[in-house]
C-alpha cells in the first residue's frame, strides 16, 4: 500500500454543501457522527493521532495526519465545526495499550484518550454534482480505510525513524521541557505499537495471496471482525483469515425494522450486532485470564442502544406516518430543488408500472403505499412486540451474484479457547455467543446490573440468533439512488448497468470518486490518480447475477429490458 500525497486522490473544494432532510434535527445528527462506542481503532490514543505528522520523505513537516484535509482524502468527511475530526471519528473514554494497560503519559502520568471509528464512519455518504456537495446520513460511506492504515503505520515509522520529526513528536505529546526519561518512555511505548502492527502486518502477509483488496467504499467487515476477536483478541495466529469478501457499506435507514440483517441476513439482534461491530473496529476485549474478567470490554453498550434508537425511532412505523427515525433521502427534498435535474413524471409513471412487474416481487411494494404495509412480510415474533419486516432471503444459485461473502460466514471455521465457554466452531455461531457474552457482562457489571426487561428492550427484543445460509437479502429500495455502486460488493458502478445485461456492464472500473451521475444514478468512474482499480474478474469482485434476460438461465431474474425501460425504472427509482 501506497501512503505518498501524491498517490492520493485529490477534490476540489465544494461550492456549497447540503444536508437533507432525513427526519433527524442537525443536534442529532453531529451526535451519530461522533458518539464514542468504545473502539481504539487504530491502536494509538488520541494525544498521538493529533500529534503525527503526514508521512512522506521530508525533514520538515508535511502537516499533521489528523489534518481535515489529509483525512479528507482517503474519504473521510470533513466536519464543517472548527477542529473537529472528521464524520465517523470518536473520541472519549481510557486508552489501553495493546497488553491491556491503561496508557499513561510519561511526562505527567496521566490516562490518555481512546479514539477509534463510529458508525458513521462507514454510514455517511457524499455525492457532488455542480460544485455541491449533497451529505445523506445513513448511505454507505466512500472511505479508503486499508489505506489509510498503512498511512498511519508509515507515519509511526518515519517518526521512530527521522529525529526531527520524532522530536516534534515528543513536544506535542509531552511539552516542549519534558525532560529526557519522559521522552525515552515515549519512544519506548512508539516501538511497543509498533510492534503490534508489525504482528498484525506479518498475518496479512501470511494470507495476502487469497484476500480481495477492499479500496474506496468497501471491507471485507465479517472477517475482519472474526480476524479481530477470535485471532488478534485470543492471540491465536491460526484464526487470522484473509480478507475474501469485501462488501459495499450497506445503507442503514429502515434496518432497526428488518427481523435479519447484513446482506445474508446472518443476524438478528440489533445489540449483537452493534457490540460485534464495535469490537471489530477495535473496542478491546478480554479473552483470557481470570474468569470474573473475562468478556469485559470497553464496548459502550448503552452508546449503542442509543445509536438504535435514533435510527429506529421513538415509536414502531406504520402506515400512518412510515418509518420513523432515519428516513431514506428524497430526490424532491426541498433542499436539492435547484441542484438535481427533475424528475420526468411521464417517463416515471412508465417505470412505475415497470417497477410493478419487474423489482415488486422481490424488494416489495414501495416503501409508503398501502400494499407495503399490508405485506405479509411483516410479522409480529409475539403478541404484545412491534412487527418487524422479514425480508426475503433469494438462494445465491438464483439470483446469481458473487457468493463470497454467504459462503464466507458459512465455510469459516475457528478455533476458540476452552476458557471462554464456547463450543461452536463454526464462525458465525461461535462470533454470535462470544459477542452476546460481552453484551452480558456488560450488563452484569453495571451498579447495580441492568435488570432482565431493561436488556430484553436494549437487545431489542429478538433473540441472539444467527444463520448463515447462502442466500442474500432483498430489501425495499427507498433511497436507492443515494447509494452507488451496486450489488452486495459493489461490483456495478451504475443503476442503468445494474438493468443492463451482464456483458454490458463495466468489467473494470474506479471507484473512490465522488461526482454524481443523475442519469445512470452512479458515480464518476474514469481513473485517477489513488482511485482503486476495481476487477470484476475476480472472485469476491464478480459483477454477475441479478441478470434481466429473455435467456434462462443462472441468475437470471427478469425479462430483457430495452434502454428506454432502463431509464424509466430509474427515474421512478428516483421518486422513492
Amino acid at each position: 500500500m501506497s501512503a505518498a500525497s501524491a498517490d492520493l486522490p485529490s477534490f476540489a473544494r465544494p461550492q456549497k454543501i447540503l444536508w437533507l432532510d432525513q427526519g433527524w434535527d442537525s443536534a442529532s445528527s453531529d451526535w451519530f457522527h461522533h458518539a464514542d462506542q468504545g473502539t481504539q481503532t487504530f491502536l494509538i490514543p488520541y494525544e498521538w493521532f493529533v500529534a503525527l505528522e503526514q508521512p512522506g520523505v521530508s525533514v520538515t513537516s508535511l502537516g499533521l495526519l489528523a489534518s481535515p484535509d489529509y483525512l479528507d482524502r482517503y474519504g473521510f468527511i470533513p466536519d464543517e465545526k472548527p477542529d473537529a475530526l472528521p464524520i465517523g471519528f470518536a473520541h472519549g473514554g481510557t486508552a489501553l495499550t495493546p497488553s491491556g494497560a491503561i496508557w499513561k503519559n510519561p511526562e505527567t502520568g496521566a490516562a490518555m484518550t481512546g479514539i477509534g471509528l463510529t458508525c458513521a464512519a462507514c454510514h455517511t455518504r457524499r455525492l457532488t454534482y455542480n460544485g455541491t456537495e449533497i451529505r445523506v446520513d445513513g448511505a454507505p460511506a466512500n472511505t479508503n480505510l486499508k489505506e489509510f492504515q498503512g498511512s498511519l503505520v508509515l507515519a509511526l515509522l518515519e517518526t521512530a525513524a527521522d529525529p526531527l520529526r520524532r522530536i516534534r513528536f515528543e513536544n506535542r505529546v509531552l511539552g516542549a521541557r519534558a525532560p529526557l526519561v519522559a521522552r525515552l518512555k515515549l519512544i519506548g511505548q512508539l516501538n511497543a505499537a509498533l510492534g503490534s502492527f508489525f504482528h498484525v502486518k506479518s498475518l496479512e502477509d501470511r494470507v495476502a495471496g487469497q484476500s480481495v483488496a477492499e479500496g474506496f467504499g468497501r471491507l471485507d467487515a465479517l472477517n475482519r471482525i472474526g480476524n479481530q476477536v477470535f485471532s488478534l483478541d485470543t492471540k491465536l495466529d491460526a484464526n487470522y483469515s484473509p480478507e475474501t469478501a469485501p462488501v459495499h457499506f450497506p445503507r442503514i435507514w429502515d434496518a432497526s425494522w428488518f427481523l435479519w440483517v447484513q446482506y445474508d441476513g446472518s443476524i438478528e439482534q440489533p445489540m449483537v450486532r452493534n457490540a460485534g461491530e464495535a469490537l471489530g473496529v477495535g473496542a478491546p476485549v478480554t479473552l483470557s485470564g481470570q474468569p470474573d474478567q473475562l468478556f469485559r470490554s470497553t464496548v459502550r453498550v448503552d452508546t449503542l442502544n442509543d445509536i438504535e434508537n435514533l435510527l429506529a425511532g421513538h415509536a414502531p412505523p406504520d402506515a400512518q406516518t412510515g418509518f420513523r427515525g432515519l428516513r431514506a433521502p428524497r430526490w424532491q427534498d426541498a433542499r436539492l430543488r435547484d441542484v438535481l435535474p427533475p424528475i420526468d413524471a411521464a417517463l416515471a409513471a412508465k417505470g412505475e408500472q415497470l417497477y410493478a412487474s419487474v423489482c415488486q416481487g422481490c424488494h416489495l411494494a414501495p416503501v409508503g403505499t398501502p400494499a407495503f404495509w399490508a405485506s405479509d412480510r411483516w410479522m409480529q415474533l409475539n403478541a404484545a412486540g412491534p412487527r418487524f419486516l422479514n425480508l426475503e432471503l433469494i438462494p445465491a444459485g438464483h439470483v446469481g451474484t458473487d457468493p463470497a461473502q454467504a459462503a464466507g460466514l458459512a465455510n469459516r471455521q475457528v478455533q476458540v479457547p476452552p476458557a471462554l465457554g464456547i463450543t461452536e466452531t463454526s464462525f458465525g455461531p461461535a462470533l454470535g455467543d462470544l459477542v452476546g457474552k460481552v453484551v452480558v457482562k456488560w450488563y452484569d457489571d453495571q451498579k447495580p446490573p441492568v435488570p432482565a426487561d431493561i436488556r430484553e428492550q436494549m437487545n431489542g427484543r429478538r433473540p441472539n440468533g444467527i444463520q448463515a445460509k447462502l442466500a442474500y437479502k432483498v430489501r425495499p429500495l427507498d433511497g436507492i439512488w443515494a447509494t452507488p455502486p451496486y450489488l452486495h460488493n459493489g461490483s456495478v458502478p451504475t443503476l442503468y448497468d445494474l438493468l443492463s445485461p451482464v456483458a454490458e456492464r463495466p468489467k473494470t472500473f474506479y471507484t473512490g470518486d465522488r461526482e454524481f451521475d443523475p442519469v445512470k444514478l452512479g458515480l464518476k468512474t474514469d481513473a485517477a490518480p489513488g482511485l482503486t482499480l476495481f476487477d470484476t474478474s475476480k472472485p469476491g469482485n464478480l459483477n454477475i447475477g441479478h441478470a434481466f434476460s429473455d435467456t434462462p438461465g443462472p441468475g437470471v431474474i427478469g425479462r430483457f429490458l430495452q434502454p428506454d425501460e432502463r431509464k424509466a425504472i430509474i427515474e421512478y427509482l428516483k421518486t422513492l
